[in-house]
């Protein structure tokens, strides 16, 4: 009885494999969405240089466009690591990753829970500072109290990154 039950628990660990596929359909659709907005801003440059109009945020919106795109394109690394991690972790190790040539692609191995959490934290904070500096690239500067508060925000944002980088290195 104990062991038809224990391989029946066993067996439940194939349920994360829904997170997994749902997880990279999520990826693929992430990466066909930002490049979409690439490619419309790349069409908006292109119009306006051939109609030889200067729109007043002309500049603003094309890098507020790739902005917007790198960032989905970061949640997508998201959903790609959470993918492969689960997969990893839960149902076995991808023998693909490991044979020939792919042996020192380590980006995607992932040995524990803290490894997959640690991966994924470090891009999801990368999604935040490239979200902070979208939102700062269409903000209006009155005075040089907000430039200064934009100073502070842009040194927070190297500190943070500089210790997260100490951090990942020990």
């Amino acid at each position: 009885m104990e062991r038809v039950f224990e391989s029946s628990l066993w067996a439940t660990r194939f349920m994360v494999i829904l997170a997994v596929i749902f997880g990279l359909i999520g990826a693929v659709i992430l990466f066909i969405v930002a490049s979409v907005d690439v490619y419309d801003s790349a069409k908006y440059v292109l119009s306006t240089y051939l109609s030889h109009q200067h729109p007043h945020d002309f500049h603003e919106n094309v890098v507020g466009g790739i902005i917007g795109a790198v960032d989905l394109y970061l949640i997508g690394v998201v959903m790609l690591l959470f993918s492969f991690g689960l997969y990893e972790l839960f149902i076995s190790e991808i023998d693909v990753a490991r044979d020939g040539e792919n042996k020192g692609s380590k980006i995607l191995t992932i040995h524990s829970l803290d490894q997959l959490k640690d991966k994924i934290s470090k891009v999801i904070v990368m999604v935040l500072v490239v979200g902070f500096f979208q939102k700062v690239g269409h903000t209006e500067y009155n005075g040089a109290l907000d430039m200064l508060y934009f100073a502070l925000s842009i040194t927070a944002v190297a500190v943070g990154l500089y210790f997260l980088g100490k951090v990942g290195k020990h």
